[in-house]
């Protein structure tokens, strides 16, 4: 995924698209969070593509297959495999496959084939108060952390944030699927560790930057999705909150930078915890004196004083955690948990 695209496309859509800009007056932040309705196997999922373009068709077909195997009827969104560019099809057909799924009463929940780039273009043309009057599960994540923020900041609507529809499907994804969906249960989101016969676990360890515990609601995703979205209406009042993030393929500096944004808009000042996933090939590039990205955080995570640790099952990795956007967790910095403390769905 390049976001440095994504980036430079909504520059570009900002100044040449006048449907794009913001109206402020019409959008305020909502007073309470609304609970999306309860799914089962024998469901109907709308598959749709908010963001780029898929270029390999086989990935439709294992899509569907893996929606199928999960239990469910899937529901192709009509411009699902439009092409404009490197978005699939134009920010109106994206807009409008997205407003239909939720408009649409046999569609019980909505699943985004892919990430890529272009969700926030279409934020202005989605449909908030259909949004609000018909809550239904959203899952996906990278790029999509852009729906998550807007439909969270606009609605109260907890979403998901997990594997795309052509993400990876292993036994840990589907036992959280099933865990988080089906069964309803307040998960326990804690690193899996395998034993390989070292002598010391590497894979999948925590690291815990302040000790502690906080409670509060979980918001993030994606940081430079999010970032981006600094100074629109639709990014989220994270006061109190617990913030996670995750990014892949950017230098530390390009971190280094985000994270100033998070604490010159404030955000760091007023969250109650942090939580900071993977950050895949994030590693020091060639030239002098270049920061990691451990040092990044203690620059901006240590000073704030709040419970926080890293290396959390969050981001562009096979293994991930289902978090479910907006919902009200428990976490323990010391141990690197998160605790669901909230029901997710409408009894």
């Amino acid at each position: 995924m390049n976001k440095r695209t994504f980036l430079k496309s909504l520059g570009i859509a900002g100044a040449a698209l006048p449907f794009l800009a913001f109206d402020r007056q019409k959008i305020s932040h909502p007073q309470a969070t609304i609970l999306p309705n309860p799914i089962q196997k024998g469901d109907t999922v709308g598959l749709i593509s908010p963001s780029a373009a898929t270029a390999d068709r086989m990935e439709f077909t294992f899509a569907k297959e893996a929606l199928e195997a999960l239990g469910f009827q899937v529901k192709p969104g009509a411009h699902l495999k439009n092409r404009r560019g490197h978005l699939a099809g134009t920010d109106q057909e994206r807009a409008a496959d997205l407003n239909a799924m939720f408009a649409d009463p046999d569609v019980k929940a909505i699943v985004c084939i892919r990430g890529g780039s272009g969700a926030a273009r279409i934020l202005p043309l989605l449909d908030y108060d259909l949004i609000r009057t018909n809550p239904k599960p959203l899952l996906g994540y990278s790029d999509i952390t852009a729906l998550h923020c807007a439909i969270y900041s606009q609605t109260g609507l907890i979403s998901f944030h997990g594997p795309n529809g052509t993400g990876s499907w292993n036994k840990f994804n589907v036992k959280q699927f099933e865990q988080v969906f089906f069964d309803q249960s307040q998960v326990l989101y804690q690193n899996e560790q395998t034993d390989t016969g070292d002598l010391v676990i590497k894979a999948n360890r925590i690291q815990t930057l302040t000790p502690g515990q906080a409670s509060g609601r979980l918001l993030g995703g994606n940081l430079t999705v999010l970032t981006a979205l600094s100074g629109t209406p639709y990014y989220p009042d994270f006061k109190e909150a617990i913030l996670y993030i995750e990014d892949i393929g950017e230098d530390p500096y390009r971190i280094d930078r985000m994270m100033s944004t998070l604490k010159l808009n404030g955000t760091l000042d007023v969250i109650a915890g942090f939580v900071f996933g993977q950050c895949s090939d994030c590693s020091p590039g060639g030239g002098y004196g270049s920061l990691t990205v451990d040092q990044v955080l203690d620059d901006y995570v240590l000073p704030l004083g709040i419970p926080a640790y890293s290396g959390a099952m969050i981001g562009h990795i096979p293994k991930q955690f289902i978090i479910p956007n907006g919902a009200l967790v428990q976490l323990n910095a010391d141990q690197g948990s998160i605790q669901l403390i909230q029901d997710l769905f409408h009894s």
